[in-house]
Parts: structure tokens; sequence; C-alpha cells
């Protein structure tokens, strides 16, 4: 199966008024309804540009591929690694700790069926803050601020360039799928505000982990409210539809891949679930590795992701239509906050070392 395309232009062209017409509102269900019964969509933003994501993906090559004493500087397990370097083996995979996932995966068909992590995910992660956070908070430590790798001097701007693009990105998005649900289009957004937006790219070493079956990032799915991709150099990229098929991701160039996250799973009453999804080495990764060594490129696999999140101090809830859901009471009032703490003691990140 390939997951649809939908280009943000018109809507991003549209003045407000002309945000009903019946062509827009068309592409919002559109947005809404890939989001509900796959999980995932494709999008083309013209603001996020092929330019963009190569600059972000070089620099954090050359990051990743810098020395271990040199990374470990940057890292913050004191903060439950919310911001700066977490090290390869450090994050755990929830189907690694979740007996529930363990037994939805064995009854899977084999061919839908995840490969099996023997540990803590390969890959390194590097967590960067965007946008402002909330002068009052009951959640400082996820809302830290961000660390700055000494050599870097480009390091801010470009995250913060990519970053910003990416969040703008997702917000139409979440504007769109609101109008498409039937909920004011500000619905989700205006829940994002201040939000702990993390820009999380993560770095797989494939000089050293090359063999056909590595499990770089365990079946899992992401806590947060969506979650933003811009195109990797390597593929390995495996999400699981609402129907349960398994689909080896290509994102088109120039395009960006979105998933669903949990947090938009509560406030819509289930109505949409978050995405489960893998990152493994696969016939395609290797083919990619040997044409990435006969033109002496990197051999770090960078993914280029940003979570977007509900602020930390609002209350996760079904909204409008979605509390009269026959699934709303399995969504209970819950601050965004500790449900993000209560996910990250669950996998093993909070308090780690």
């Amino acid at each position: 199966m390939e997951l649809p395309v939908i280009d943000l232009s018109s809507y991003l062209s549209a003045v407000s008024t002309d945000r009903n017409s019946q062509q827009l509102q068309t592409l919002c269900s559109d947005v809404s309804r890939n989001l509900s019964e796959t999980g995932a969509l494709l999008i083309k933003d013209p603001r996020c540009t092929v330019q963009d994501n190569d600059r972000f993906i070089d620099m954090m090559e050359k990051y990743f591929s810098s020395p271990h004493d040199f990374k470990i500087l940057q890292e913050r397990p004191q903060l439950h690694y919310q911001v700066g370097v977490t090290p390869e083996r450090v994050e755990v995979p929830r189907s690694l700790v979740d007996e529930e996932m363990q037994e939805k995966v064995k009854e899977m068909p084999e061919e839908h069926r995840p490969h099996t992590p023997v540990g803590a995910d390969l890959k390194w992660r590097y967590f960067w803050r965007i946008g402002p956070r909330p002068s009052n908070t009951r959640f400082q430590e996820l809302n830290a601020e961000p660390v700055i790798p000494e050599g870097f001097p480009e390091w801010k701007e470009t995250m913060d360039s990519w970053g910003y693009k990416m969040i703008a990105a997702i917000e139409v998005v979440a504007e769109m799928a609101a109008i498409g649900f039937g909920l004011p289009k500000d619905a989700f957004t205006s829940l994002m505000k201040l939000g702990p937006h993390l820009l999380a790219p993560t770095g797989s070493d494939l000089e050293k982990y090359n063999q056909e079956g590595t499990v770089f990032a365990g079946y899992h799915y992401d806590l947060n409210f969506l979650t933003i991709h811009g195109r990797s150099r390597f593929p390995g990229l495996n999400i699981w539809l609402r129907n349960g098929q398994k689909v080896a991701v290509k994102v088109p160039v120039g395009c960006l891949l979105i998933q669903t996250g949990k947090q938009i799973e509560w406030l819509t009453g289930g109505e949409c679930i978050a995405g489960m999804h893998e990152v493994v080495a696969t016939n395609r990764t290797i083919d990619a590795i040997n044409l990435a060594k006969e033109q002496n490129r990197s051999l770090w696999r960078v993914s280029s992701t940003l979570f977007a999140h509900i602020a930390s101090d609002a209350v996760l809830k079904p909204l409008g239509r979605f509390a009269e859901s026959p699934l709303a009471s399995k969504y209970p009032p819950l601050c965004a906050g500790e449900y993000v703490e209560q996910e990250l003691a669950i996998i093993n990140l909070k308090g780690k070392k």
C-alpha cells in the first residue's frame, strides 16, 4: 500500500474565508480520515525544502560521527535524557517491557510481525527543544534549556530553522485534522502552545551495525501528539497501519511523513490510534549502505524527526463529539506532563543511570 500524499499548498494559500470552501473541506476530511484509518500520511509543505532537510542531515551526520567521548559531554541523564544526547543502548523499546504488547505481537500474522528487539535500541538520539517554554509550569524537567555541542557554530540556527519549519507543518496538519473531525480549527493547536516540542534526530552507525535484521529502534508507539519525519538517506522505517498491515515506508523526495502519537489518541477518544513503528536494517538498507560506500558518503543513518507535544500543563481528554464516544472512558482526564512522565518511567528512561 502506498500512503497518500497531501499537498498543503492550497490550504496555505487560501485566506481564512476561503478555508471553508468545499475543496478545502474535502482536503481536511482526507487528512482526518487518513490519521484515523491508517495513523500516517505523507505531506508536501512548500516551506520545508529538500535543501533544508539535507542541510540538517549533513550537520547531524558530522555530529554523530564525532568521537564517543565528545558526544557524551552532551548527555543529561538527570533530565530523563529529554535534552542533549542519548547514547545507543539507553532507550528501551516499549515492546521489550510491555507484556500486553508482546502478546499482541505473537498473534500477528508472520508477514506483519515486527522484529523482536533483544535489548535497548542501538540508535543514538539528540533532543533539541523547539519553541518557547512556559514561564510557570509544574514540569520544569520536561522544559529544560537546550544543550549545544562545542565546535558546531551553525548548530542553533540549523536546528531551530528545521525544527520551526516542521512544527509549522504539523500545526497546519493539526488544524486541517480538527476541521476534518468537525472540531474548532484550533482545537489541537491551542493545546500545543508552549508544548515541549522536540526535534529528535536519531543516528544509527551503519558501519558498525550493518547486518540485515539489526534492530535500531524496536517496535513502539510515540507518546506525543504527532510525529513528523523528513526523508532519511537510508531506508529502514516500518510502520503499522490501523488494520495491522506492516508497511515499509518510502518517503518521496520533498515530502514529510506524519504519524499519530498517543496524545492525539487521547484527544480523539480512540478515533485515532498511536501508530506503531520500528527501524531495522533491511535488504534495501544494505543496498543503500553499499551505494554510500561507493560514493564515499557518511554511513550514519540520520532520521530527521520531530515530536510535537501537547503543553505539559494542559489536560488530555476526549474533545468535542469524541467525549461521547463509547471508548471515551478509556481516556480519563490527565495532565499531559503527568502522562509523559508515566510513559518515560515505563520505558526506563526516567532516572536511567
